[in-house]
């Protein structure tokens, strides 16, 4: 049996990937949203869900709120290494609890969904929290 080889992937690549698959699981989260029950009938008379009224200030807020986890691909390969660490050390976490507070009462693939993602921010968390020290020359 031929062994594989095993390439050690950078922490900031498992970063980048941890966050990339988070927005991919809420891309899919949204979309397979709009095949609830009245869901498109809410958006076209304005209503934005538990949020109330879509307003453009709740566009913007929800469009901050999303944007700062596709933020953190790029953040996570340039940012220096401490402001990184703990940037997606609070990140990780804000939006695990996020992800926590918002599946309650849930469809039921939002929950599967939300159960990924907050394994995902876990994730995040966790190997920011364990980064590697570097090594005295």
């Amino acid at each position: 049996m031929t062994m594989l080889e095993d390439t050690k992937v950078p922490l900031r690549m498992k970063l980048a990937g941890l966050w990339t698959s988070l927005m991919f699981c809420y891309v899919y989260g949204d979309f397979f949203g709009l095949f609830a029950p009245g869901r498109l009938q809410d958006m076209m008379a304005g209503n934005f869900g538990p949020l109330g009224p879509t307003t453009p200030g709740i566009l913007v807020g929800v469009s901050v709120m999303l944007a700062i986890p596709a933020l953190m691909i790029a953040a996570s390969l340039i940012l220096p290494a401490t402001v990184c660490r703990w940037v997606n050390i609070l990140a990780g976490a804000v939006y695990t609890i996020i992800m926590l507070l918002t599946m309650q009462g849930a469809l039921p693939f939002y929950v599967t969904l939300g159960v990924i993602e907050v394994l995902l921010t876990t994730a995040v968390v966790v190997y920011a929290w364990r980064w590697p020290r570097a090594t005295s020359p």
